[in-house]
């Protein structure tokens, strides 16, 4: 079946030129130029990526982002006006998994939506076949004193109680519970996590870590777990 992408922006011109370069590339495409029916398509498609564009009439991308993170973890590329630091931090922290600023060139879009859904894939793979990317066994079940991760059930409880986690956010976990101890690089963890091919910058790494912490520090100003090793990267204390 081929994977089905839902293209939100009210350029029309552009709209049509990115649904056009998608579907030669085997996609199947949805689009519109409206917030709310945006919503309406994604709740019926179900699609495997949303292409969202900020500005919109009615309702704008980070809202339509808001909502529809609490519903589906379908990842989600935000185009953005301009190359603005503030629209790519609130589309990171609304739950954007990537961000282009326009105008942008078809080629990068197009390299951009292979490697989110190649990402897609691997998770998919992973959860179905039980093993991590490195072939191993996953281990089902990692504990660090009120802080228990389940691999097989996809769920964190922090002091007993289930805490909702982003994909994004859960992936990033997992990954620094796995190599605890070990002084990780953002490039490395952007490599790791996001995927090789990801164009984004450290910043993501900073910013998912930030919401980490406020799930599972007692004091998130004062992390014991997710420790910053200052000009190296992060570390995992178990």
């Amino acid at each position: 079946m081929p994977e089905k992408i839902l293209v939100v922006d009210d350029e029309i011109s552009l709209q049509e030129t990115v649904a056009y370069n998608l579907k030669k590339q085997g996609y199947e495409v949805q689009t519109t130029g409206d917030g709310a029916e945006a919503l309406e398509l994604a709740r019926e498609m179900n699609p495997d990526l949303i292409i969202l564009d900020v500005m919109l009439p009615g309702l704008d991308g980070f809202e339509i982002c808001r909502i529809l993170r609490k519903e589906m973890t379908t990842p989600v590329l935000m185009l953005t006006a301009r190359d603005d630091e503030i629209d790519r931090v609130v589309g990171l922290e609304v739950g954007a998994d990537d961000y282009m600023a326009k105008p942008f060139s078809m080629r990068e879009l197009i390299a951009r939506v292979k490697a989110m859904l190649r990402r897609v894939r691997l998770i998919r793979e992973e959860v179905n076949t039980g093993e991590g990317a490195d072939g191993k066994p996953k281990q089902e079940i990692m504990e660090f004193g009120n802080l228990k991760i389940d691999m097989t059930r996809r769920e964190i409880t922090v002091d007993d109680e289930v805490v909702a986690f982003k994909p994004k956010e859960y992936e990033l976990l997992t990954f620094l519970a796995q190599h605890q101890g070990q002084v990780l690089s953002r490039e490395f963890i952007l490599e790791r996590v996001w995927g090789w091919d990801f164009i984004g910058d450290s910043r993501t790494v900073d910013v998912h870590v930030r919401w980490l912490r406020e799930k599972i520090e007692p004091d998130p100003a004062n992390p014991r777990r997710i420790i910053t090793v200052r000009g190296a990267g992060y570390r995992f204390e178990g």
